[in-house]
């Protein structure tokens, strides 16, 4: 059920008026992977991202944007034990330099900028303002998502929907 849910909150959210990639991708995929079991950690962020980019347009950096949303889940598992502002704050910097570094390295290669140092080193420059938006969206939606999770897993420690948010 929480995989689900987070599918379509983060589906819906991508269609919303926003900021470029001021979306909750990212930190759903890090929530996933503190929370969910390893197999829907993966999924999760894959499937809400199949199912809006067939809508929004796909992309020859698909690859790229999609395998830094697997990675990302990977470093959600650093969150499995104990969950922290800290770590959630570290994680959620750590998820937008990692999406950053290979995206952007994916757009290069895949020609929009040319293929030079030069070219690599302007790609990385243009696409600061869609970091700094990116890095917001993930620590902003990260809080959200672990906030409101462990308040609502603390209101009902003790009652009916205690089983479906214990972790597994």
């Amino acid at each position: 059920m929480l995989a689900l849910s987070l599918i379509l909150i983060g589906v819906l959210l991508r269609f919303v008026p926003h900021a470029p990639n001021f979306a909750p991708v990212a930190a759903i995929a890090l929530f996933g992977g503190a929370y969910l079991n390893k197999k829907q950690s993966f999924f999760v962020p894959l499937l809400l991202m199949i199912a809006s980019d067939v809508i929004l347009g796909l992309h020859n950096t698909v690859l790229f944007t999609w395998g830094s949303f697997a990675l990302i889940a990977l470093l959600g598992y650093r969150m499995k034990q104990k969950p922290s502002a800290g770590r959630i704050a570290a994680l959620s910097l750590a998820s937008s330099l990692l999406f950053y570094v290979i995206t952007n390295f994916g757009v290069w290669l895949m020609g929009w900028y040319p293929r030079t140092a030069q070219g690599l080193v302007d790609c990385y420059v243009m696409a600061l303002p869609f970091l700094r938006d990116f890095t917001a969206a993930t620590v902003i939606y990260s809080f959200a998502l672990f906030g409101t999770y462990e308040l609502i897993a603390k209101l009902t420690r003790d009652g009916k929907l205690a089983s479906v948010l214990s972790k597994k």
